[in-house]
């Protein structure tokens, strides 16, 4: 189980993946897959090679965030299950060692083991470190569909009790001990998390109707500032459903956290005021981000998808989701600029949005301090023709694609695609929302792969471009 699945030796056939992937995303269509599905448009002398590993959970699914390099140099990550009876799955990766060693079960260690609650299916969040712990939040990982929408189960099998809400945590490095912090009101989950890390302040927003929290963890206390976006992802399509925000950032100098609103506007909190207020002057509302119905679910409408702060320039940098916008925030002015597409160049060639409508979530500053790392999509072709997007999928990737590995150096604004990823057999990770970059370079991701003919998500590792 800790040691590196050994299953991708280049003896395999090329097309069993593939053709796994193309099951996943193109049931139904009759498409027959031809050349891998690979990306044919811009395949380097060399692609990245990366390397799939197998941590011991089968059940997973979908994965979000839920990935960071920690000052010990090891990889944490969570994989999430969608499963009614076992929750996430937390585990660490050593580079060192090139192994994986299990930690723990997200709601064992929530105490809820016996419970016969729905379960603390998934991290939705990345760790934060501070004073030798990492501290993290969890969600939910089984939904119901209730009028086309996925909330919280309302109608329960027998023996089972309602979601008792996600939790912060927090893990001590040294010790391996986990800590229950505190517990999301109302029974909803916690989809979003920042971290201030020098205060030792917690934001975090609730799903599905998006209330804001601030935990503090010298005196333990945790607030709820209320709802921050209509009634969040449990309103009505059309009227007060709002699209809830994946990302945070904190301006260090005063301790006010960010957020954006599927409306456009950008608000900040203040823990020393405890006061929510609009950024006056700036919005995501951009002719270049796109036109959106911020009441309509199937899109982050004019969110940013992922935002971080850059020291050396004391502003943030963030990706809008639909479009992969780069754009440059200055809270303290305020101003954003737009400053470059950072999607992949085909496609930047094709003018057309990514198959990933959400966006991608695999968005971090790099060890060196001023290099962005970004995973994203890139058109995926079956008989020399561009997979078309599958209109009736309504959240998620909405048809196969690749995916590429693009930075961008701050200092020099120079964008780098570093071309397609590929495994050793010749396909390739899908439905990567993640990244962790590590002290060498090597970038870690989860994302989908084929084992024993069933295609899971697991932690993925890829060479560092700079190599």
């Amino acid at each position: 189980m800790n040691k590196k699945d050994n299953t991708t030796n280049k003896d395999r056939t090329t097309f069993l993946a593939a053709f796994a992937f193309m099951a996943a995303f193109l049931a139904g269509t009759g498409c027959e897959p031809a050349q891998n599905g690979r990306d044919q448009s811009s395949d380097p002398d060399e692609p990245l090679t990366a390397q799939y590993y197998y941590s011991g959970f089968d059940s997973t699914s979908n994965t979000y965030n839920s990935i960071s390099t920690a000052s010990d140099g090891r990889v944490y990550y969570v994989l999430s299950s969608g499963s009614m009876d076992k929750g996430g799955q937390a585990y660490v990766y050593d580079p060192e060692t090139d192994q994986v060693e299990f930690l723990a079960d997200l709601t064992e260690i929530s105490g809820e083991n016996e419970q016969n609650t729905i379960p603390q299916g998934k991290s939705h969040v990345n760790f934060f470190e501070r004073n030798g712990r990492l501290y993290f939040a969890t969600h939910l990982g089984v939904y119901e569909k209730i009028n086309g929408i996925e909330l919280i189960p309302q109608n329960l099998p027998d023996g089972y009790e309602p979601y008792p809400g996600g939790h912060f945590l927090s893990y001590d490095m040294e010790t391996g001990e986990f800590e229950k912090l505190a517990t999301a009101p109302g029974g909803e989950g916690i989809i979003t998390m920042r971290m201030d890390q020098e205060r030792g302040h917690i934001y975090g927003i609730t799903w599905p109707s998006g209330y804001f929290l601030h935990y503090d963890v010298e005196n333990g206390t945790l607030k709820n500032m209320g709802r921050i976006s209509g009634r969040g992802e449990a309103g009505t399509p059309g009227d007060d459903f709002r699209v809830l925000p994946r990302s945070m950032v904190v301006d260090p100098e005063s301790g006010t956290v960010y957020y954006s609103t599927a409306d456009g506007d950008i608000h900040g909190y203040n823990p020393v005021s405890e006061s929510i207020d609009i950024v006056e002057g700036v919005s995501m509302r951009l002719d270049y981000f796109g036109q959106y119905d911020p009441t309509r679910p199937g899109d982050m409408a004019y969110h940013w998808r992922k935002i971080v702060w850059y020291p050396e320039e004391e502003v943030a940098y963030g990706v809008h989701a639909t479009s992969g916008y780069l754009f440059r925030f200055d809270p303290r002015e305020p101003s954003l600029e737009v400053v470059e597409r950072i999607t992949s160049e085909p496609s930047k060639r094709t003018g057309m949005f990514d198959q990933f409508y959400y966006g991608y979530l695999g968005f971090d500053l790099g060890p060196d301090g001023e290099t962005l790392y970004y995973l994203t999509g890139s058109p995926a072709y079956i008989d020399g023709k561009r997979v078309e997007r599958d209109e009736e999928i309504l959240i998620g990737a909405r048809g196969l694609e690749n995916l590429h590995l693009v930075t961008y150096h701050i200092p020099d604004r120079k964008y780098t695609d570093h071309g397609p990823i590929y495994y050793p057999d010749g396909s390739w990770p899908t439905y990567a929302n993640s990244i962790a970059v590590g002290h060498d370079g090597s970038v870690y991701t989860i994302a989908r792969h084929e084992r024993d003919g069933n295609v899971i998500m697991d932690l993925v590792k890829i060479p560092s471009p700079f190599e």
